[in-house]
């Protein structure tokens, strides 16, 4: 076990670089408790957070999902947020690490609104699963064609007698699976979805595999490769997170200021590590004796056979390539996904 997104969640069940094969040759279930449970109902509710949200919520679709940010009006990322349309309501899914910050911080913005926030983390758990034969494991268990359907689309579904709410999400463009389902019900879901990932060839995976598949993929994660320090432009997310046709949502000044003038001075990079131990988080990155940057996140790449990770440098020294210093060992910066 260990502390990863502010929860004990596992590191790994006993062999770490085996649940990294089963994610990138068959399947891995993974247990997703870290997060955040809001519902916001009421006939404001999509105006509301549309006026408070990055990504166009009043064009969702029934059963869709979108994911987003929330900025203060410094444009700072306070929260990285998917809003899902279900009949009268609106659930938006976070990180339970910040959920009371962020439930004090959105209950302001409702001032004349007829919208109510209702803190629904109790009731939830997300289990999830992933890998090449993650779609064959859905559609086997839950009767859902996840090719038939868009990225965060939803479908209620029946595993072996559980009811569930299954969501269709991709990352690194690998089709995969979560299950939404209630916390009561999460245990037995479990071991119904451990079942069939072992009949594919994989089984349950921690979050030791999870990291370095995600920085495999380039993928970053809220709270360790971006967050309150960084602008969506730093943090490589103004094409996925952004709508920059739907109007005013807080902080939205400065995301259009950025894009008209066209840069800013640093930006996330992954990076490929000389040493033979991971560097730690905040360790300064170095050029011509200079501060360029500093590291955010690491882990070990077995496709590269080296440690790689995720950080922050100014711009110029941004390009794949650009080698650059740390305090015992050297750094440069690569292009992912990896192939």
């Amino acid at each position: 076990m260990g502390v990863w997104f502010g929860c004990e969640l596992p590191g790994s069940f006993g062999d770490w670089q085996a649940e990294y094969r089963m994610l990138c040759e068959t399947t891995g279930l993974l247990d997703k408790s870290y997060r955040a449970y809001l519902k916001f109902t009421g006939l404001d509710r999509a105006r509301y957070l549309n006026a408070i949200l990055t990504n166009d919520i009043k064009g969702l679709k029934e059963s869709h999902g979108v994911v987003s940010l929330f900025l203060n009006p410094q444009g700072h990322i306070q929260a990285e947020i998917e809003t899902y349309a279900h009949g009268e309501l609106l659930l938006c899914v976070s990180y339970a690490m910040i959920r009371e910050r962020l439930i004090l911080v959105m209950e302001k913005y409702i001032v004349m609104d007829d919208v109510t926030l209702t803190d629904r983390t109790d009731a939830y758990a997300t289990l999830a699963v992933e890998g090449p034969k993650a779609a064959a494991v859905t559609l086997a268990l839950a009767g859902v064609e996840l090719g038939a359907m868009d990225q965060l689309e939803t479908r209620e579904a029946n595993v072996a007698g559980i009811s569930c709410r299954v969501i269709k999400k991709s990352p690194g463009g690998v089709t995969g699976a979560e299950f939404l389902v209630g916390r009561e019900k999460s245990e037995e879901l479990w071991r119904v979805l451990e079942g069939a990932v072992h009949n594919e060839g994989g089984g349950p995976v921690g979050y030791t595999a999870l990291n370095t598949v995600r920085l495999e993929q380039g993928i970053p994660w809220f709270g360790y490769d971006f967050g309150e320090k960084q602008i969506p432009h730093e943090a490589g997310l103004q094409d996925s997170h952004i709508s920059y046709s739907k109007g005013c949502y807080t902080g939205q000044e400065i995301v259009e200021r950025v894009r008209s003038r066209g840069q800013v001075n640093r930006l996330r990079v992954s990076l490929r590590f000389d040493g033979t131990a991971p560097p730690a988080t905040n360790t300064p990155l170095l050029a011509d004796g200079k501060e360029m940057g500093y590291v955010t996140r690491s882990g070990f790449s077995p496709t590269l056979h080296a440690w790689i990770g995720m950080g922050y440098v100014r711009r110029e020294k941004s390009v794949a390539g650009t080698e650059l210093v740390l305090v015992d060992g050297g750094a440069t910066v690569i292009a992912t996904p990896l192939s």
